[in-house]
């Protein structure tokens, strides 16, 4: 078993069990808890390094939670999964736009499960090779995985802060959704396109909280790309 942890916000004692039995068969060490206000205090003090949250919980809501995780610093940075029977597009989006980094839906198999559980991980524990990125007002700090725009401190989830960091290495280069999902996600699970375009909008609107232009740039027919006119 490795020292990974991974917290399991789930009510249902049935599936609950499940999860965790399916996540320690796969080498995790796994924490649970059954509501919002548990999983907050649980993260706060065990700081998990993943963590998957059912949408609906007994107290809070699991967009309230993910909401809340995001907004402290202790956990802005850890992975989360959202767990759901939502399937329905404008669901997934509303996951994705709390903050989550990936969304299951119910009925799941456990290859499913940890499948996405590996590649959340692997993304987020990704090297990045040089230690910092500038362009104009931002720096992308790689190794503190911190970013600031004219000074100022910028929080960023772990999906956007990469989606930063590729357009910054290469800020001529024109993106589409499919090499983001590449670059960004990987090849070995399956991500909706449309997931691409929920993260930009984070990104878009957490590098705009302090002012300051926009950016990142829609290129019609071709995807998106960094702003150089203003550079």
């Amino acid at each position: 078993m490795t020292d990974t942890s991974i917290l399991v916000v789930e009510d249902e004692p049935p599936l609950a069990e499940l999860i965790k039995y399916n996540i320690e068969t796969g080498g995790f060490k796994t924490l649970m808890a059954t509501c919002g206000e548990e999983a907050l205090l649980t993260a706060a003090e065990e700081k998990p390094d993943l963590i998957i949250l059912d949408w609906m919980l007994p107290d809070i809501s699991g967009i309230e939670v993910c909401r809340n995780l995001r907004s402290r610093h202790e956990s802005k940075s850890v992975p989360i999964i959202m767990l759901t029977a939502k399937g329905e597009e404008s669901d997934k989006v509303s996951g994705l736009g709390a903050g989550a980094d990936d969304y299951i839906v119910k009925p799941f198999s456990p290859a499913e499960l940890l499948a996405r559980i590996h590649a959340v991980l692997r993304r987020s524990d990704s090297s990045f090779g040089r230690e910092s990125f500038e362009y104009a007002d931002i720096v992308v700090d790689c190794f503190s995985h911190k970013v600031t725009r004219d000074g100022k401190a910028i929080n960023l989830g772990p999906t956007e802060f990469r989606l930063l960091k590729v357009f910054i290495e290469q800020p001529t280069r024109v993106y589409s959704r499919e090499q983001l999902l590449d670059k960004v996600w990987g090849r070995d699970i399956y991500v909706e396109e449309r997931t691409v375009d929920v993260h930009i909008r984070r990104l878009r609107k957490a590098l705009a909280q302090f002012g300051g232009n926009n950016i990142i740039r829609t290129v019609r027919r071709g995807g998106y790309a960094i702003d150089t006119a203003g550079h």
